[in-house]
């Protein structure tokens, strides 16, 4: 008569945790940052109403100085006090303190900074405290700049110093 064994082995079941392991320390990573980068996208996406009002300021106007936030249908800077003037802050220093939370929950601050009559920049930030910490993100910026040409019209392009470039997060 023969005893038929049924069941695992002790080193059949260690390697499928250790199977199970290794899909674990490659998938959470990635996921993360999967989450990280959705987050991010409303930060981009709260560009993209500004970007429109300003291509068609400037084709109402004929000019991107005449572009500013609350004028000529470019919306209210978000976050931050409409710049009085031409100066755009350092990407690395948009201030860190949102006052108005209206584009949503990973959005900080967004606002138009009109350069010249063909080139202007749009800054967003993610939130970034202590306390939004643990929401992934942590207070990355984001810089478009466009430059008309009466030709080929707008385009757009992130700004090198962006610090969502580093963080891998946007394009």
């Amino acid at each position: 008569m023969k005893n038929v064994q049924k069941g695992f082995t002790l080193i059949e079941l260690m390697i499928v945790v250790a199977i199970i392991g290794i899909l674990a320390a490659v998938a959470i990573p990635a996921y993360s940052n999967y989450t990280k980068k959705a987050k991010f996208t409303e930060v981009s996406q709260a560009t993209q109403a500004m970007k429109s009002a300003v291509e068609a300021c400037q084709a109402d106007t004929g000019s991107l100085l005449e572009c500013n936030n609350t004028s000529n249908g470019v919306p209210a800077a978000i976050g931050v006090a409409a710049p009085a003037d031409a100066a755009v802050p350092a990407v690395t220093t948009v201030s860190a303190t949102p006052t108005v939370a209206a584009l949503g929950k990973y959005v900080a601050e967004a606002a138009v900074y009109p350069l010249t009559a063909t080139t202007v920049t749009i800054l967003a930030k993610a939130v970034g405290t202590a306390a939004t910490a643990t929401q992934g993100l942590n207070g990355e910026t984001y810089a478009l700049n466009g430059t008309y040409n009466s030709t080929t019209g707008f385009s757009w392009t992130t700004d090198t110093n962006s610090t969502c470039l580093t963080a891998n997060i946007c394009k």
